[in-house]
């Protein structure tokens, strides 16, 4: 399965973050295809289960071909909101009728026939492997998701998987200020299964937090900035996409420029150096 290399995450297009209209979202689609993104990212949860279906809304009326994007969706996580009023607490639910069921329920709302990617969205310690893989063979044998995969899980939880069903990607978080996945076998397990890593929060916590890490990482990418002429977004872009595994960085900007932005990330090629510099800038201490 392919997918753009950059991907555009829409949890912030709805309810939870810029309340896009139908004309707003439509305006974003286009012009995330102008920049050559794809591969748009969802989760049933999103806005409280109501992204996806104004999403939906304004793809029907786009003119945009449904074999032209890739379309993404995530299910398993039990919310408490008014759309499910039958949770009494957040829960994870992998029951092989749910799974489908939530499948179904993303492709009514995204006016889709079919997912390109389904993703478990968070690891429960209740799920049973089989019950997955009887979930993923039915909607692949319906044609409803052509591929499979998980999403903030480690290499076990993976793995455990991976015993009964293909696993084609994990979505988890990695950026510069959090690389946690380089150390606890994340990425590695994926390179050498040929599973396709995806980040959320690819920008971590740089423009979000002021704090001694942040400050450090702001100057580092000020002092580099001239060097590559480029935009401190897209030199921790680039710092992502030099990782051997072939990540896909997951932005969730609704900003046209920054989404252009994002792109010309893939046309810097850091230096080693810097590569380290960046990383031991971040962490406070060199390389072991």
């Amino acid at each position: 399965m392919s997918y753009s290399k950059i991907i555009a995450g829409t949890m912030t297009w709805g309810l939870w973050g810029r309340k896009l209209d139908q004309t707003g979202m439509q305006h974003l689609m286009h012009h995330c295809l102008e920049n050559n993104i794809t591969t748009f990212d969802h989760a049933d949860i999103y806005g409280g289960y109501t992204t996806e279906a104004e999403f939906g809304i304004a793809f029907a009326e786009s003119g945009i071909r449904r074999e032209d994007i890739q379309l993404i969706s995530k299910c398993g996580i039990q919310l408490i909101c008014e759309n499910h009023p039958d949770n009494m607490v957040k829960h994870y639910n992998y029951d092989a009728s749910y799974i489908v069921w939530s499948a179904e329920q993303s492709l009514k709302n995204l006016q889709t026939d079919y997912l390109d990617l389904l993703l478990l969205h968070r690891p429960s310690a209740l799920m049973q492997p089989v019950e997955v893989a009887k979930a993923f063979e039915q909607l692949k044998s319906q044609g409803k998701v052509k591929a499979f995969g998980v999403s903030n899980f480690t290499p076990s939880q993976a793995e455990l998987i991976a015993s009964a069903a293909e696993v084609t990607v994990n979505q988890i978080e990695f950026s510069l200020t959090q690389h946690e996945a380089m150390h606890n076998g994340s990425l590695d397990q994926m390179l050498l299964k040929n599973i396709t890593p995806m980040a959320w929060s690819p920008l971590g916590s740089v423009f979000r937090e002021q704090n001694e890490q942040t400050k450090r990482v702001q100057q580092q990418l000020f002092d580099l900035i001239a060097k590559y002429n480029a935009t401190a977004d897209q030199l921790l872009l680039a710092w992502i996409l030099k990782h051997p595994a072939g990540i896909h960085p997951v932005i969730g900007t609704t900003s046209p420029q920054r989404i252009t932005n994002s792109v010309k990330a893939m046309d810097i090629e850091l230096e080693l150096q810097d590569w380290f510099l960046m990383l031991t800038t971040s962490t406070g201490h060199e390389v072991p």
